[in-house]
């Protein structure tokens, strides 16, 4: 099967809904995918042959919907999974970095211990929209020490303009809207 087919198999899964979560908005609804066994495969085997050439050695899934597709990628490339959750998630000793919302802010965390300085780093989520969630992870390896190798997402908003955020790094997304 052809990329351009198995891209489109993938977008056929995704279920639309209008005006969640709120007037105007039409969310992207992945549970469809992820739901079909054979969808979330493909999606996790094209995921894993984009990130190969890195030679990765730690995939960070971003809260929440990252944890569904990174823990597997991990698994794909032999690679350790951390998770970046929200603040207050974590037993361990955090870093943490705080981030603006449309309205308010946001904080995420990692374990201090979760990246060695040096490890070659995927950071997986599942949307990139306005990219402020991704830049705040971005901080997060990088105060670390880790070294981003590429961030990997199932649906980017194009129009949104989210990749200016990390504009310095690799990104690559699945689907395309």
């Amino acid at each position: 099967m052809s990329t351009t087919v198995q891209i489109a198999r993938l977008k056929e899964m995704i279920r639309d809904v209008k005006d969640f979560p709120k007037k105007g908005v039409i969310f992207k609804d992945i549970t469809t995918l992820i739901k079909d066994p054979d969808s979330l495969k493909l999606a996790c085997d094209l995921f894993s042959e984009k990130a190969e050439k890195y030679k990765i050695d730690i995939v960070i899934g971003v809260e929440s919907r990252g944890f569904i597709f990174a823990p597997i990628i991990a698994s794909h490339l032999g690679a350790g999974f951390v998770p970046v959750r929200k603040k207050g998630k974590l037993p361990y000793k955090t870093a943490s970095v705080s981030y603006k919302l449309e309205y308010g802010t946001d904080t995420l965390q990692i374990h201090k211990d979760a990246i060695n300085k040096g490890d070659r780093v995927l950071i997986i989520d599942d949307l990139l929209a306005t990219g402020g969630t991704s830049k705040a992870v971005v901080k997060l390896v990088e105060r670390l020490g880790g070294n981003i190798k590429a961030l990997g997402y199932l649906i980017e908003l194009s129009f949104l303009k989210g990749r200016s955020k990390v504009k310095d790094h690799k990104v690559f997304s699945l689907l395309k809207y």
